[in-house]
């Protein structure tokens, strides 16, 4: 299987897309696609609001336009920015890392909690999951109050991350999906420490991208 899945990280900041990179090591099967990791340079530092979503869509559209030689793509930002675009110019399966986060959680838990990167994420998200008709599966969602970058590597962000997944599991929440990329590098402490299955919404939509291809 030579066809590649593409994961493209919307947003110019490479120590993200360092991230995805190590997150993504285990799905490097025996005999599967590679798993090929790319920046988007046009794109702002961080995906942070609506503005910054909007602007990554025309750039996400060329880039997947691009590859006629990738098996599917993988859009790595928590908002699906260009999801729609993208899946209407390429023949190939786009998948959008909410949409697959919210399936998996749904999946493992009867009522997900959701950890954002900034309040004004959560109104995105929430729209999304509007879309998808599952918010009456929503338990919670809480923001961390951090940039992208503070999410990829700041010194206090596990510590945030316990505080506020603690949170999501006491108001109901069965499992909890990582809301951007960047926090991609936390997923296995956190779970350890919380006790209830963390998707990591990246992981999710490249499982669901290699189950397209090898079905197909």
């Amino acid at each position: 299987m030579s066809a590649p899945i593409v994961v493209i990280n919307p947003n110019s900041n490479q120590a993200v897309t360092d991230g995805l990179k190590d997150a993504l090591a285990a799905f490097d099967l025996p005999g599967g696609p590679d798993i090929e990791c790319l920046t988007l340079a046009e794109g702002p530092f961080g995906v942070e609001s609506q503005l910054d979503s909007d602007s990554v869509v025309l750039p996400l559209a060329k880039l997947v336009q691009s590859r006629p030689d990738a098996g599917a793509f993988v859009i790595a930002c928590y908002s699906d920015p260009g999801l729609d675009a993208c899946r209407s110019v390429v023949p190939q399966p786009v998948f959008g890392i909410q949409e697959s986060g919210v399936l998996t959680a749904m999946a493992r838990a009867d009522r997900f909690g959701v950890i954002a990167i900034a309040e004004a994420s959560v109104q995105r998200h929430r729209r999304t999951m509007a879309r998808m008709q599952v918010l009456d599966r929503l338990a919670c969602e809480i923001p961390l109050n951090m940039s992208v970058d503070e999410s990829a590597r700041g010194e206090r962000t596990f510590e945030r991350l316990v505080e506020v997944g603690t949170t999501l599991k006491e108001q109901g929440a069965g499992a909890i999906i990582l809301g951007c990329a960047g926090m991609a590098r936390h997923r296995p402490g956190l779970e350890a420490k919380l006790g209830i299955p963390v998707i990591d919404p990246t992981q999710a939509a490249v499982a669901m991208a290699l189950g397209a291809l090898f079905a197909g």
